[in-house]
């Protein structure tokens, strides 16, 4: 069996399938998939998970065939958090499966979408809190994915924003070091694709990313990749109890490009325009939805909990959109239609 498999080879501090915290409902056990992989493969074939392929990572709708996603950057995150899981004898299903639900909460328009919901949605909105309501509400018609404590944990921890990039220091505790790697492995991930995108898009050149950061990570995306990655591999305390971790001048890099393209990249008035059109699409939207909750629900499938008031039933159906879903539904609803005359 698999399981017995990971006994056999994963490192002692690595999590295993047999030893899980378990599920809210108890399920029968699968001999053929261990429940790590369950949870994978239930994630990979969820709604939510195939709608990340119409999310913005950047750019807004790029006429380019090879501008990043939502459901690109998931796979790419995946790839780093598997590489050092793997490095370090950690699960590797369990990394996997904490990147494909990681990010299902995201808005249409990227972090823009984000912030509008968070201004409207009485208590505020983050991706993350919706994410986990995506596994544990708003799929399989309502009922849910059922994951396991450890996956679920995982999707909770990945979040950073500006804020601390380790959880080392962080005053969060993740249950498990294969959610510190996915925390890790995020970050890794968006800011060299987010940087290829930006000069794929002509915001800047390599020759612009400051010479203290190209010192320390590298010029290009593949010496940033192994520099990062082998860091966080060989610094990772997996075997003296620590946690999973970087060197100070490898993090102190990390950190400065991330600066650099909030400055230069999230918060460039290029791009910024175009998110402030998308901004009022959300904010029509939201207001149609609360005129009458009810019909979220009968004409447009919309599943939650019984009770949850108009607010939330908006704002699942509103973040749960694709950019090309939303506009379309703002045009059918806010743009007249000329009359056919014959």
């Amino acid at each position: 069996m698999l399981e017995e498999l990971e006994e056999q080879t994963l490192h002692p501090r690595a999590a295993r399938a047999a030893r899980s915290r378990g599920r809210e409902r108890r399920e029968p056990e699968d001999d053929e998939r261990p429940s790590f992989q369950r949870d994978r493969d239930r994630l990979v074939h969820s709604k939510a998970f195939r709608r990340l392929a119409g999310k913005t990572q950047v750019f807004l709708a790029p006429r380019g065939d090879h501008y990043r996603t939502r459901l690109t950057h998931t796979l790419e995150v995946a790839q780093v958090a598997r590489s050092i899981a793997r490095a370090l004898r950690l699960n590797e299903m369990l990394v996997e499966a904490m990147v494909m639900g990681h990010d299902l909460g995201h808005t249409p328009f990227g972090h823009a979408g984000e912030r509008i919901l968070n201004e409207v949605l009485p208590g505020g909105f983050h991706h993350v809190i919706q994410s986990v309501r995506v596994v544990d509400v708003l799929e399989n018609d309502g009922h849910g994915l059922n994951l396991t404590a450890e996956v679920r944990d995982g999707i909770l921890r990945h979040s950073k924003g500006k804020g601390n990039v380790l959880l080392k220091g962080s005053g969060a505790k993740a249950l498990t070091l294969e959610a510190e790697i996915v925390r890790l492995a995020d970050i890794i991930a968006y800011v060299n694709h987010d940087l290829d995108d930006a000069l794929r898009a002509g915001l800047f050149t390599e020759a612009d990313v400051p010479a203290s950061i190209r010192a320390v990570l590298g010029g290009g995306p593949t010496p940033r990749y192994r520099t990062l990655i082998r860091d966080v591999i060989r610094r990772s305390d997996v075997d003296g109890g620590g946690h999973i971790e970087m060197s100070p001048d490898v993090h102190e890099a990390l950190l400065a490009l991330r600066d650099f393209l909030y400055a230069r990249v999230y918060e460039n008035p290029v791009v910024h325009d175009e998110f402030v059109k998308t901004q009022r699409i959300l904010r029509d939207l939201y207001g149609w939805c609360l005129e009458d909750a009810a019909r979220l629900r009968e004409r447009h499938g919309v599943v939650g909990r019984e009770g949850d008031p108009p607010e939330r039933t908006a704002t699942d159906w509103l973040s749960g959109m694709t950019d090309r879903f939303a506009i379309g539904v703002w045009e059918a609803i806010f743009v007249p239609r000329p009359w056919s005359v014959v």
